[in-house]
């Protein structure tokens, strides 16, 4: 195989011909990085005035060879001329040099989403990945659902018992993969407790360029005519987690997607079931009740009708990493309204909520790959001045 390969539409007589030549483009990059180099990719865009050129180098291209086929045959169709080369040599994880192109605060992630990862990055995210999950990252699917409960993964097991499984007892995040052809299954990740987890593996799922990303949880009911077993489905997000003010301002609105909430809210009212739609407070203390006083102020002033530990989070990084997002919490309990989180009733609620609550993400998720196979618009999630990979129909 060369070590080289270059595309121009004015050479291709079918659309067939232009797949099987994106096909080759990603064997290449595979064979490239097992050779032990980083595959470059350098993309000519004549429709663009403002970012006619954009390269980037990668790593692990198996992991998302749907993402990049997908987006390479896009840029194909709309006339981009496409190389594939290898660009330097891999970097051990134990190089002590490899955390100099991983710094978030070098780059300029306002400009790109095609190339927003250094390559050095994606090695230490997808190993990282295999640690806390135990499974590898090329099992991911598109769609990737985070719980912090095992009745969630009983369920999820129940209705996919051949799914793939932690290869290994004990890890930190299991994950469990419905795998369909091209990766358009479900994938979801126990994430355990809290805004920190769920910063962490957001973090390393992004490279893998998912096409949505749901939290799936629980939640602390705030309004007197919420009842337990009723869903809360987040349109905003008082972000009192802490984990990420550094990175992002405070004052950085983050919304999750519009299509996924309408979805979520097609199913909820086909199933009849009572939910309300606002904003979730997300706290990094989960004795927030100790310090009612001012929580509360908070709560009143952000018009909150929910409390957790991660939605928050999960959502601030699907805007920084341009991944469409959506929060289904139900109401486990009403600290506020002298209905604690006790346990025989906490029991009693789980076993009548867990079925349902997934089933419902599970049927928003199937609606959203009928309506949009090829991933959910996102422009509301990009930088006005980024370049889509593929390139809009107007100038970009």
């Amino acid at each position: 195989m060369s070590d080289r390969f270059e595309f121009n539409t004015q050479d291709i007589d079918s659309t067939e011909e232009l797949h099987q030549q994106m096909e080759e483009a990603c064997d290449l990059m595979e064979s490239i990085y097992e050779d032990g180099e980083y595959p470059k990719v350098l993309v000519k865009r004549s429709w663009s005035k403002h970012n006619p050129i954009i390269t980037g180098e990668m790593a692990k291209p198996k992991a998302y060879r749907w993402y990049l086929l997908r987006e390479l045959k896009k840029l194909g169709e709309k006339g981009a001329q496409i190389k594939v080369i290898p660009s330097r040599e891999r970097r051990p994880l134990n190089d002590p040099e490899l955390l100099e192109n991983t710094d978030e605060d070098d780059w300029d992630i306002t400009q790109k989403k095609l190339f927003l990862f250094s390559p050095e990055r994606i090695e230490i995210s997808l190993n990282r990945l295999s640690h806390y999950t135990g499974t590898d990252p090329e099992d991911f699917q598109r769609y990737i659902l985070f719980t912090n409960y095992d009745m969630h993964v009983e369920e999820f097991l129940k209705k996919y018992p051949d799914c793939v499984k932690p290869s290994r007892g004990g890890v930190q995040m299991p994950a469990f993969h419905h795998k369909l052809p091209n990766n358009k299954g479900v994938t979801l990740i126990n994430i355990g407790v809290g805004p920190s987890n769920a910063k962490t593996i957001t973090d390393h799922v992004a490279v893998l360029r998912p096409d949505a990303m749901i939290m799936v949880g629980h939640c602390g009911g705030l309004r007197n005519h919420q009842a337990i077993g009723d869903f809360v489905l987040a349109t905003g997000f008082m972000r009192a987690d802490g984990v990420l003010d550094e990175i992002l301002p405070l004052n950085i609105p983050i919304t999750p997607n519009y299509l996924l909430n309408v979805y979520l809210k097609e199913v909820l009212d086909s199933y009849n079931r009572d939910h309300r739609l606002g904003t979730v407070y997300s706290t990094n203390n989960r004795n927030w009740e100790f310090v009612k006083g001012r929580t509360v102020e908070q709560i009143h002033m952000s018009r909150s009708i929910a409390v957790d530990m991660e939605s928050a989070t999960v959502a601030t990084n699907g805007y920084r990493y341009r991944i469409p997002n959506a929060t289904l919490l139900c109401v486990s309990d009403k600290p506020l309204h002298g209905k604690p989180k006790l346990s025989d009733e906490a029991q009693n609620f789980y076993e009548d909520s867990k079925q349902m609550h997934l089933d419902i993400v599970l049927e928003a998720l199937d609606i959203c790959k009928e309506s949009y196979p090829e991933g959910l618009p996102n422009a509301s999630i990009r930088a006005m001045n980024e370049p889509l990979m593929g390139g809009p129909d107007e100038d970009s």
